[in-house]
């Protein structure tokens, strides 16, 4: 594992007790049993190290969207409930997963036909979820098409070739600021959503496992959490919308925290530009800093003279262009406080007084998701 030392640019820690305690906390508030989604490396966090982590915590269902990251999870030991939701026609994995006891779900007639091939290739029976397109207009079964599929579902059934273990859609606003057009879209869509349930039960189909909410849907609507939820970037500690409400307000811990150190000081007269295209102009003799991270680490360059970090418990501002492999910082007001290889927190969950993913996300017009999501593999992260 990855320990810092005074000659390192840059790491990200992780903490496992964050991560634990955002999940209970969620699951505690949705009254129903959680799905732990760690998809994209667990959101940035190191699913290698997350996914079994939650297992000992005695999480019961995993979700992530590819087959290949499904098939990760498989080689590195994990055997418990693992639900994929998004491949491409042909992939070669869809099959792998097949045999590997991985839970896959179903949008069309031709996922469902290509599953059930591999199903009999297998000798075994593929445990499905039915995805339901209520309103996302993205994958899932449109309602329009579900009698066909339903139709076709009953014959492999009774072949045993496929099992339908769950059914299932996802959010469209669940997480918009605007609280009465959120209510109205999530009941919207979770009355499609139960005619669906319906018309299963029609043929006698009953799942056991029924999911419409995801984190928004888990903190603020009741009427979506069903018999499960999935818990994704709530359980990493961020809010799913933070203009609604920031983690601090829902009772959740920031996972991540991204630390770089100062790699040079030097002071630039009033009037000099920094960074290309000289973005940012000095008002006055400055005290710049240089970051030894940039847009190659997963640091958003348009989020250039919008973000600040904290040096020392205090927030100094970014200035001029994010390069690919630095960004520079205003430290004029903290004058013999810094000196070069001090520790710059970027974003965490603001114990040394840096702002949150959230934040970042906020200042330049992007969310949380995102900043996480992006972070490079050469920051490495340090589990906590």
């Amino acid at each position: 594992m990855f320990n810092p030392h005074a000659g390192d640019r840059a790491w990200a820690q992780v903490s496992g007790e964050a991560i634990l305690g955002n999940y209970d906390t969620l699951r505690a508030i949705s009254g129903v049993d959680a799905m732990a989604v760690v998809k994209a490396d667990a959101y940035g966090h190191g699913a290698d190290v997350v996914a079994p982590l939650l297992r000992s915590h005695g999480v019961t269902w995993l979700g992530v969207a590819l087959p290949s990251e499904a098939m990760a999870l498989r080689a590195a030991g994990d055997t418990g409930k693992l639900l994929c939701w998004l491949s491409t026609p042909g992939d070669p994995t869809l099959s792998e997963c097949v045999g590997a006891d991985v839970d896959l779900s179903v949008s069309s007639l031709r996922e469902l036909l290509e599953i059930a091939t591999a199903a009999r290739d297998a000798n075994t029976c593929a445990n499905i979820h039915v995805k339901i397109d209520t309103g996302l207009s993205r994958n899932g079964v449109s309602p329009t098409d579900l009698g066909a599929l339903i139709s076709e579902l009953t014959t492999l059934i009774g072949e045993g070739t496929i099992c339908v273990r769950g059914v299932w859609s996802h959010l469209a606003s669940a997480d918009d600021p605007d609280l009465v057009l959120s209510s109205k879209s999530v009941s919207a869509q979770r009355s499609v959503f139960v005619a669906a349930l319906d018309d299963f039960a029609a043929v006698g189909i009953e799942p056991e496992f029924v999911h419409l909410a995801n984190t928004a849907g888990a903190l603020w609507h009741p009427d979506s959490r069903f018999n499960l939820v999935r818990v994704g970037i709530g359980m990493y500690g961020l809010s799913p919308n933070a203009e609604r409400a920031g983690s601090e307000q829902l009772g959740l811990i920031p996972a991540m925290t991204v630390v770089a150190r100062i790699s040079s000081l030097k002071k630039v007269s009033a009037g000099a530009g920094v960074s290309y295209s000289h973005t940012w102009i000095a008002k006055r003799e400055t005290q710049v800093g240089l970051v030894p991270v940039g847009y190659a680490d997963g640091i958003p360059r348009n989020a250039s003279n919008r973000v600040g970090v904290a040096i020392g418990g205090k927030i100094v501002p970014q200035v001029g262009t994010i390069a690919m492999d630095q960004f520079v910082v205003d430290c004029t007001d903290l004058g013999a406080e810094v000196s070069a290889g001090a520790e710059v927190y970027v974003f965490g969950p603001g114990a040394h007084g840096e702002w949150t993913a959230d934040q970042w996300g906020l200042a330049y017009g992007s969310l949380g998701y995102e900043i996480v999501t992006r972070l490079g593999a050469r920051i490495p992260r340090v589990h906590l």
